[in-house]
C-alpha cells in the first residue's frame, strides 16, 4: 500500500458514517457522497495537502473538486478486488456503468441471509469461512420473495413407520398436526402465515449468537448489523404468527443481547417486555480459567421474554430448595389443646429424631432423618413473620407466653403471625412431572439446569449448543397449556419439538441445515418409537427414546409428526455450488444453470460464455461467489402462486 493511499484511507476514516462496524471504508457511501458534493467529505479532502493537490484544481483562486478523478480512484484496484471487478465489468453486471449498489433506486437488505450464508454448510464443516456476500434486492422483489411457497415431499412418521400424507388433520379449519419444515426459515415463516396467523402461543428460538464460533460466521464487513437484520426479518413475521396472548422467548448471550433487546423493543414494543432470565450454562473451569486475567469469565446465557399484546397468565414454576431456611426454628404441637411451643432443635433432640451433635443450618436437609421429619410435620414447624391482623392481635397479646389460634389454621405468638413450613412445599418440576418438595419460586436466575449431560439427549449427538430437555420442559410449562401451539424456527437438534412431543403439545419446527444421523427428524423418530418383533414374543415391542425427560415424564413412545420441505428451485443450484470443489465442477453447474435456472435480469449469458477464460483465472471461492450472485434469489423456492407453471415442474407435492 503506497503512502498516499494510506493517507487517504486514514483521512476518510475520520468520518464515522464512512466506516463499517469492522473499521472498513464504505466505498460506495463515499462515492455517493462525492456525487452529492457532501460538505463533510469535501472538508476532509481539503484538509490534507497531498489529497487536495490530487483531487482539486485551482481556478481563479478557487479549488474545484474533480469528482470523476476521485470516483475513478475509489473504484480502482486499490479499493476493489482487481480481477473480479474487471470480470464483472466484462460480463455486464452493472447498469449504465454503475454497479447495483451504487444506484439510488435499490435498497440494501438481507431478507434471505441464511439461505446465502448458511445453506451449503454440512454437519462436518460447520466452522469454515463462508464465501458469499450480501445481496441487493429492489423492494418489489422482496415482496415477491416472501410469498408463500410450495411445500413438497410430505411424510408422516408414526410408530408404524413412514407413510405418505394423503390429508392433514384440521380443527375448525386449522391444521392440527405436528409439523417439521425443512428449508429457509424466513420463507417458511411467511408460508405458515396464511394458516397460522395469530394462532401460535409460544415461540422459542435459540438462534446463532454471532460469537464468531457458531454458524453465523461471515466474511463480510457488516457482521453485527447483518446479524440484527437477519433477526429483524424473522422476528417481524414471528410477531404476526403469535396469538394476542402469545409469548416469544429468544435465547442469546452477552455478544448481542443488549442490541437484541433494543431490536425487540421496536418490534414487540417496550411495554411488552416481560423480563430476561439469566441461566447458568457452564462453570468457570478448564480452559476458561486461562482467560481469568484478561476478562470476566462467561458462565451464563440469557432468554429475552416478550408478550405480544394482551396480559398473559404465567404458570408459576418452582425449583427444589436444597438449603434449609433457618428461620423455621419453632415446633408447635397443634394437635394438643394448649398448643405447646418448642425450639425445633430442642424438640428434635428430645425425641431422638437426630443425633446430639445435629445443628440447624443451611445443610440440614442433607440429613435424611431430619428431612423426612420436616416433610411429615410441615404443618407443625413455623417461622415468625409479620404482626397479625387487628382482629386477632388482642387475643395474642393477652396471651404473650403461649401460642394462640386466632383463625382457621392460623397461629400467632406474642402478636406475630406464625407461618407454617407447609407454605414452602410446592409441586416442583414441570407439566408432566411434578413432585412435592421443599421449593422456592423460580424467578429470573436459574442455576439448576444441567447443561453437561445433554449432548446425547434424544439419542442424537449434538455436542455444541444443544439445550437440555429439562430447560424446555420448564419454559413450556410456564407459558403454555396442553392445547396450544409451540413454534421453533431455529430448530437445530430438535430439542423444542422433542419436549413438546413428550408433553403432548402441538408444535412446528423449521430447520434449513441437514445434520444427517443427528438431525431433528431422526430425534423425533426416536421419540415416537418403532415397533420391533422379538423372537418368541407374542406381541410387538415399542422401542423409543428413554433420554432427557422421558423417565421423569413417564414417556412410553407414541404420537406422530408430519415432515415437508420448501420446494427448491435456484436454491438447488446454490447448494450444488457450495459443495463444488473444482472449477470443472462449477463450469458443469453453469451449463445446467443456463438451461434450468432463473438468472438475474442483467446477466448476459453470451458475454459470460465469451469470458470463461477470465472466469477460470479466478479462485474457486470467487467463482462460487460469482455464480451465486448471478442467480435470481427471488426464485430460490417455488411460490405457491406458480404451482401450475410448467417451468417449475411441480407435480404431486
Amino acid at each position: 500500500m503506497n503512502n498516499f493511499h494510506e493517507i487517504l484511507i486514514n483521512q476518510l476514516a475520520k468520518e464515522s458514517s464512512f466506516v463499517t462496524d469492522d473499521g472498513e471504508l464504505k466505498k460506495f457511501i463515499i462515492i455517493d457522497a462525492a456525487f452529492n458534493m457532501n460538505r463533510k467529505l469535501i472538508e476532509l479532502l481539503l484538509e490534507v495537502p497531498e489529497i487536495k493537490q490530487k483531487f482539486f484544481t485551482e481556478i481563479s483562486g478557487h479549488w474545484v473538486f474533480d469528482i470523476n478523478l476521485f470516483v475513478q480512484y475509489m473504484e480502482n484496484k486499490n479499493f476493489l478486488k482487481d480481477s473480479y471487478t474487471r470480470f464483472r465489468n466484462k460480463i455486464g453486471l452493472n447498469i449504465g456503468g454503475k454497479f447495483l449498489n451504487q444506484r439510488n433506486e435499490v435498497s440494501l437488505v438481507w431478507p434471505f441471509k441464511d439461505c446465502i450464508l448458511e445453506g451449503g454448510q454440512s454437519r462436518d464443516d460447520q466452522k469454515r469461512p463462508e464465501i458469499f456476500f450480501n445481496e441487493i434486492l429492489a423492494q418489489q422483489e422482496i415482496d415477491q420473495l416472501t410469498e408463500p411457497k410450495v411445500l413438497t415431499n410430505w411424510k408422516r412418521y408414526a410408530v408404524d413407520g413412514e407413510k405418505p400424507v394423503t390429508e392433514l388433520k384440521r380443527e375448525n379449519g386449522t391444521i392440527k398436526e405436528n409439523l417439521i419444515i425443512k428449508g429457509n426459515n424466513l420463507l417458511a415463516l411467511h408460508s405458515l402465515l396464511p394458516q397460522f396467523e395469530e394462532k401460535v402461543k409460544l415461540i422459542y428460538i435459540d438462534p446463532p449468537y454471532n460469537t464468531g464460533n457458531d454458524s453465523f460466521k461471515y466474511n463480510d464487513s457488516f457482521n453485527h448489523s447483518t446479524w440484527l437484520t437477519f433477526m429483524k426479518n424473522r422476528l417481524s413475521i414471528a410477531y404476526k404468527l403469535l396469538r394476542k396472548d402469545g409469548v416469544i422467548l429468544v435465547h442469546c448471550d452477552y455478544v448481542e443481547d443488549c442490541y437484541l433487546k433494543v431490536l425487540m423493543d421496536e418490534i414487540f414494543l417496550r411495554e411488552n417486555y416481560i423480563n430476561n432470565i439469566s441461566i447458568r450454562d457452564s462453570h468457570a473451569s478448564g480452559l476458561k480459567l486461562s482467560a481469568k486475567e484478561k476478562t470476566i469469565i462467561k458462565t451464563k446465557s440469557t432468554i429475552l421474554i416478550y408478550k405480544k399484546k394482551e396480559n398473559i397468565s404465567i404458570n408459576p414454576v418452582y425449583q427444589q430448595r436444597n438449603e434449609w431456611d433457618t428461620h423455621f426454628n419453632t415446633y408447635v404441637d397443634i394437635d394438643v389443646e394448649k398448643l405447646p411451643k418448642y425450639s425445633l432443635l430442642e424438640y428434635l433432640k428430645s425425641k431422638k429424631v437426630c443425633d446430639d451433635d445435629f445443628v440447624l443450618d443451611d445443610n440440614s436437609l442433607r440429613n435424611k432423618k431430619f428431612k423426612d421429619f420436616a416433610f411429615k410435620n410441615r404443618n407443625k414447624i413455623f417461622q415468625s413473620t409479620k404482626e397479625i391482623p387487628d382482629d386477632g392481635k388482642e387475643l395474642s397479646l393477652s396471651n404473650r407466653d403461649s401460642v394462640v389460634k386466632y383463625a382457621e389454621n392460623e397461629y400467632a405468638f406474642n402478636g406475630r403471625r406464625l407461618s407454617p413450613l407447609s407454605k414452602s412445599i410446592f409441586n416442583v418440576g414441570y407439566d408432566t412431572y411434578f413432585k412435592e418438595e421443599f421449593g422456592k419460586l423460580l424467578c429470573d436466575f436459574w442455576d439448576d439446569v444441567d447443561f453437561n449431560n445433554s449432548q446425547n439427549e434424544g439419542s442424537v449427538s449434538f455436542p455444541a449448543g444443544k439445550k437440555p430437555e429439562f430447560l424446555l420442559a420448564r419454559l413450556i410449562t410456564m407459558f403454555t397449556n396442553s392445547d396450544e401451539i409451540i413454534l421453533d424456527y431455529h430448530l437445530g437438534s430438535g430439542t423444542t419439538c422433542a419436549v413438546a412431543h413428550k408433553m403432548k403439545r402441538q408444535y412446528i419446527g423449521i430447520e434449513q441445515l441437514d445434520y444427517g444421523d443427528n438431525d431433528s427428524i431422526v430425534r423425533l423418530q426416536n421419540i415416537v418409537g418403532k415397533k420391533i418383533t422379538e423372537e418368541g414374543k407374542m406381541f410387538d415391542k415399542l422401542e423409543y427414546d428413554k433420554t432427557g425427560i422421558s423417565e421423569t415424564s413417564n414417556w412410553k413412545g407414541g404420537g406422530e409428526f408430519v415432515y415437508c420441505e420448501l420446494k427448491k428451485y435456484n436454491q438447488t443450484f446454490i447448494e450444488q455450488i457450495e459443495e463444488a470443489e473444482t472449477t470443472e465442477k462449477l463450469l458443469a453447474i453453469w451449463e445446467e444453470m443456463k438451461e434450468h435456472s432463473f438468472l438475474n435480469y442483467n446477466v448476459d449469458i453470451k458475454k459470460q460464455d465469451e469470458s470463461i477464460g477470465d472466469f477460470k483465472l479466478l479462485s474457486v471461492d470467487t467463482q462460487k461467489q460469482h455464480l451465486c450472485k448471478i442467480l435470481n434469489k427471488n426464485q430460490l423456492y417455488v411460490n405457491l402462486s406458480s404451482i401450475d407453471d410448467e417451468d417449475y415442474q411441480v407435480r404431486d407435492c
